[in-house]
């Protein structure tokens, strides 16, 4: 069925049906984009198992973005039901989400306890940009989001025709089944051209191996204590399947352990092949330090830190590297990872041998 819409003189006419095995809406809150990306790969499994329409969030800056300003929603759209947080509200909210129908979804051992979906920042701004004012009522849950059956039993479509939570259905880091989920997230064209255009200018198009360094304050207080988890953020992406243990060097490499593994990548596995390098940072890019190690070993590099305000231009470039090499435990080294698993392509991590 057409929906024809009549604002003032302008015509608008939407596709969207109603969908009575209900929605799923969530804000895609939680960290920086690599932790939203893992949220957003396990709630697209969440809606899935489901059988409900996903409402698909846009990301979480200063301000809310897209998810088409980003990636092609045509391509998510080959996964599941999809329909944009945007489109829902302009087309479907009006008369089947109205507001004193707004119900919200708080995790939560205390069912009594008040569940405010727009308490804190960047909750608060998240619905409110979307044009949701309030949520009438609430429902707190303890449910596990891959108990999927419960779900459906406990909170059925007919009754909860939008379930809309606090924060992602889903776990992080992302669930290691629920990983291959990004092949449905493919850059934008603005986002695709960008980053093609920018190693036009650094590399002529010539091949590059991309590096991530974590190397901030905040970074290294993150990992002071990290012997004491058996895994710690997005440590999985490593530590799957072998025995071994998590450790400091793992998490905050010292610049050695950074000079001599992009040694043994330039000159052991690329013979020398590739003298491009990209790097993306949180503070210290290392272009002297680097610079001056390979000039030793009478290997002339061509170091690039763009540095560019938008994160995910560095993921975009860092994807289509010949060669990357990340820290284990971040989940901004994580997207790139699973890129490359998908792709067959190369990648290894700071202080750790796969």
């Amino acid at each position: 069925m057409i929906l024809l819409l009549l604002i003032g003189s302008v015509s608008i006419v939407s596709s969207y049906e109603y969908d009575t095995n209900g929605y799923v809406f969530f804000c895609l809150c939680m960290g920086r984009f690599g932790n939203q990306a893992d949220h957003l790969l396990g709630s697209m499994s969440f809606a899935k198992q489901l059988n409900r329409t996903l409402i698909v969030s846009p990301f979480r800056t200063y301000k809310n973005v897209p998810f088409s300003e980003w990636f092609k929603f045509e391509e998510l759209q080959k996964y599941h039901r999809v329909i944009s947080a945007e489109d829902f509200m302009k087309f479907i909210a009006p008369k089947s989400w109205k507001e004193n129908e707004r119900i919200g979804f708080c995790w939560s051992y205390e069912p009594n306890k008040e569940c405010n979906l727009k308490d804190g920042n960047p909750m608060e701004n998240f619905w409110t940009e979307l044009g949701v004012e309030r949520f009438t009522r609430s429902v707190n849950f303890i449910l596990s989001f891959y108990d999927y059956e419960q779900w459906r039993i406990q909170y059925p479509a007919s009754k909860y025709p939008v379930l809309s939570f606090r924060g992602a259905p889903a776990s992080y880091p992302v669930q290691k089944q629920d990983r291959i989920n990004q092949k449905y997230l493919v850059w934008s064209n603005k986002i695709d051209e960008e980053s093609q255009d920018l190693i036009k200018k650094y590399f002529d198009d010539e091949k590059f191996v991309g590096i991530h360094l974590r190397n901030g304050i905040d970074w290294l207080n993150a990992c002071r204590d990290i012997e004491q988890y058996d895994t710690y953020m997005s440590s999985p992406q490593c530590l799957d399947g072998t025995n071994k243990k998590l450790n400091r060097n793992i998490c905050f490499p010292s610049n050695d352990l950074i000079l001599e593994k992009l040694e043994d990548v330039l000159v052991n596995k690329l013979n020398r092949t590739i003298r491009n390098v990209y790097i993306a940072t949180d503070k210290n890019p290392m272009m002297k330090e680097i610079k001056s190690y390979f000039d030793k070993k009478n290997l002339n590099l061509n170091l690039v830190h763009h540095d560019p305000w938008l994160p995910v231009i560095d993921l975009a470039i860092l994807t289509k590297s010949e060669f990357f090499i990340g820290n284990c435990v971040s989940s901004f080294t994580a997207f790139v990872v699973r890129d490359k698993i998908l792709k067959s392509g190369s990648y290894e991590f700071w202080a750790f041998n796969k």
